[in-house]
């Protein structure tokens, strides 16, 4: 399975949103614009990214002296299974009622197995938080990025 490109960018932001709550020396409440160019992302890719997580209530976006990005309370340990569910959302791995119906449709044993195999994948993730995706060695990681 991939995730879209949205997604990993999600991730990304959460994850620098996490580890940016735990020191000092990074800003507490980065704008979008500093975890895009810190995360190697477009700017107008983490916005809209942002407007998402904000919409999923995961990110808190504040405006004007103090403001910036912070994850809402308790967002550390939600379950990064839950967060691609949502971000990805509830479609099938294949489209067999595309543009043009596949032929296969009303008898196909494969699209059960795809999302079977789909649901798994989305299952090893709701064991991890956000909290355990930015332990070590990820954390100091993320810090270091964007340091100078």
């Amino acid at each position: 399975m991939r995730l879209t490109k949205s997604t990993d960018i999600a991730l990304r932001i959460v994850m620098r949103l996490a580890v940016a709550e735990t020191d000092r020396l990074v800003s507490p409440n980065p704008t979008t614009r500093e975890v895009a160019e810190v995360m190697g992302v477009q700017y107008t890719h983490a916005a809209k990214v942002v407007a998402q997580l904000q919409h999923l209530g995961v990110v808190v976006a504040r405006r004007g002296r103090g403001g910036g990005l912070a994850l809402a309370e308790t967002r550390r340990l939600v379950s990064v299974g839950w967060l691609v569910r949502r971000l990805e959302g509830e479609g099938d791995v294949v489209d067999c009622e595309g543009e043009v119906a596949c032929p296969l449709a009303a008898a196909c044993r494969l699209r059960r197995a795809l999302r079977q195999a789909q649901e798994a994948f989305y299952a090893s993730l709701d064991s991890l938080s956000v909290e355990d995706l930015v332990a070590d060695p990820t954390g100091p990681v993320l810090l270091a990025l964007g340091q100078k």
